[in-house]
């Protein structure tokens, strides 16, 4: 049955007078084109550094206002672009533009869905927060030129102000009810204090003037690097103090005892808009949840497979207990770590022409988490460039090394690298003759999903030939599904953190590390860990069909074109533009 949301048509904005006979469909095009840009470039103009880098002088030193009347105003014209371009029916327009027009709004919903809610009163989850934003200043930072080297310095002395905006939004929230629980918090104040450096030179936020001793005249660099650790120890590490004390004697103290979104003010229809957003779909929870009881089901049964084929005696506890201590099965060094990742990579690299017709022309490299927020932080992640000239990154974690297997590392870098995000996102970078917010607008059910299948494909690519990996891999898909399970559990069912670290605990061969932190994650961050298995569903059930229907004609090639070449998309785009490919090709063939 099709349980994936339509995108229907908006109608005519309330006053507006219908027309006799609509408007040719070029002009109708046209008239979506210009509105579109014009929202997304409303969107880019509000990052000065964005609007600095397309003309806007003014917009130079600044980080962006969080001010409530700056965040009201860019609500009012975000809404009067999302109502103009809701007015456009989707049937008048050509089906790139139908495409563009679904994207275009997705972007702009979730803006505005993140002012109705309030979002904004919590600006951190448990893995990362205000701090870990401001200090994205330095990263990619560029200082070529003195006038460089000044912009930079004027963003830095920004951050006081800008760290006081969060703090009173912070404040509000506690006021409000609204904030993050405070179980999650626990490894917030080590997080915020690893960025305080009483050296400057030390600091994050000085490596780009530490890049820019060779590049800049001897004496500019002189008065720069004076200016630059000066407002390291006095403003920068002051805010960041500041901070730290808010959240230990402030923040944490005050933040509620409950986990469930639902119990927030308006609180179900809050997660009801988190679950639409990261889902693309129309389930409801207790749809989502009985899903993934069900993919339990299957998967437990394919583990109790591999475990019989290694003749281990004992139940499933007993092996995933084995699994969690035995040392052979983990890193001794971070080096190791990441030798054995890259090493994976680069047999996955060679397998991607099999399967792919179309190839990414950015590269990536592997690199280890942050230390700064290592403690806290997932596993693994994909780290998108920042620019052209820049590579996609395979973050590993390097953190507690005895809880990181081994036995799951291919499943993780399938996912994280290729065939997994660096290839689908980069794809959808170097799109061609598609506007801009097609190619950077991201949609977790399609991103999270295609990682998801990808680390299934990798049985196919010959990877998880040891039992052991392989059982990694089942594990690593079973996270995936118990996901389903515990965060709409948590959030709607009355489930409490112990039952569902319980429940991951004993369907997975998750480090109990990363069980907690994976659960930290679900609570602070609602609905979205959904859009995994549900992507990854449909990216599979599409497949079957095409094998079906194509037979010997089936070529995984194509198939896998199709599914990446339109970008990240929602979930109902996606089920209908690989349906009529396999229509198209099933008549062709005949």
């Amino acid at each position: 049955m099709r349980y994936f949301i339509g995108i229907t048509a908006g109608l005519l904005l309330a006053g507006c007078a219908v027309t006799t006979s609509p408007p040719s469909v070029s002009i109708q095009n046209q008239s979506f084109q210009n509105l579109a840009e014009e929202a997304w470039n409303f969107n880019r103009m509000q990052n000065p550094a964005v609007a600095a880098r397309l003309g806007d002088k003014s917009a130079e030193g600044k980080l962006m206002d969080m001010s409530p009347a700056a965040m009201q105003a860019r609500y009012e014209a975000r809404k009067s672009f999302y109502q103009q371009l809701e007015a456009i029916p989707a049937e008048s327009l050509s089906e790139e533009n139908q495409i563009n027009r679904e994207m275009i709004m997705y972007a702009l919903r979730n803006q505005l869905s993140d002012y109705e809610f309030q979002m904004y009163l919590t600006p951190l989850t448990n893995e990362t927060g205000p701090h870990n934003r401001l200090a994205y200043v330095a990263s990619g930072k560029r200082i070529r030129t003195e006038h460089d080297a000044n912009v930079y310095l004027s963003e830095l002395s920004e951050i006081p102000a800008a760290m006081a905006q969060y703090i009173a939004y912070m404040r509000e929230g506690i006021a409000t009810g609204i904030t993050q629980p405070a179980v999650v918090l626990y490894g917030m104040p080590d997080s915020i204090n690893a960025y305080i450096k009483q050296d400057p030179t030390e600091s994050t936020f000085y490596a780009p003037i530490a890049a820019a001793k060779n590049t800049l005249d001897a004496n500019v660099f002189n008065r720069v690097d004076t200016d630059a650790k000066n407002i390291i120890l006095s403003q920068v590490n002051k805010a960041y103090s500041d901070f730290h004390a808010f959240m230990v004697n402030e923040y944490i103290p005050n933040s509620r005892a409950d986990i469930a979104a639902i119990n927030l003010p308006n609180g179900e229809a809050f997660y009801a808009n988190r679950v639409r957003h990261y889902t693309t779909t129309d389930l409801t929870a207790q749809e989502i949840h009985d899903k993934g009881l069900a993919e339990v089901a299957r998967i437990r049964s394919e583990m109790d497979a591999v475990i019989a084929e290694l003749e281990f005696e004992g139940s499933f506890a007993d092996f995933t207990h084995f699994l969690r201590t035995d040392h052979r099965f983990y890193p001794t060094s971070e080096e190791q770590l990441l030798k054995e990742a890259a090493y994976i990579s680069k047999k996955a690299d060679a397998v991607l022409p099999k399967f792919f017709k179309l190839l990414p022309r950015n590269t990536y490299g592997v690199a280890p988490v942050p230390a700064e927020i290592a403690p806290t932080y997932t596993t693994g992640r994909y780290a998108g460039s920042s620019a052209d000239d820049q590579p996609g990154y395979y973050w590993v974690n390097t953190y507690g090394l005895d809880r990181r297997p081994l036995y799951a590392l291919e499943a993780l870098t399938l996912h994280e690298a290729v065939p997994g995000h660096h290839l689908q996102i980069s794809l959808a970078k170097e799109m061609e003759n598609v506007p801009d917010y097609r190619r950077s607008t991201y949609i977790s059910a399609f991103g999270e999903g295609w990682g998801l299948y990808a680390e299934h494909l990798g049985v196919e690519a010959g990877f998880y030939q040891d039992p052991y990996s392989n059982f990694g891999r089942l594990s690593y898909e079973m996270w995936r599904a118990a996901r389903l399970v515990v965060d709409t559990g948590m959030h709607t069912m009355g489930w409490t953190r112990d039952q569902a670290v319980d429940f991951m605990a004993s369907n997975t061969a998750l480090s109990m590390h990363n069980v907690n932190t994976e659960i930290d994650r679900y609570i602070s961050w609602p609905g979205q860990a959904l859009a995994y298995k549900l992507g990854e569903m449909l990216i599979k059930d599409l497949r079957i069909e095409a094998e079906e229907a194509l037979g010997l004609d089936f070529d995984i090639r194509e198939f896998h074109y199709q599914v990446l070449k339109n970008g990240s998309i929602p979930l109902a785009t996606l089920e209908d533009k690989v349906r009529a490919y396999i229509v198209e090709a099933a008549a062709n063939k005949q």
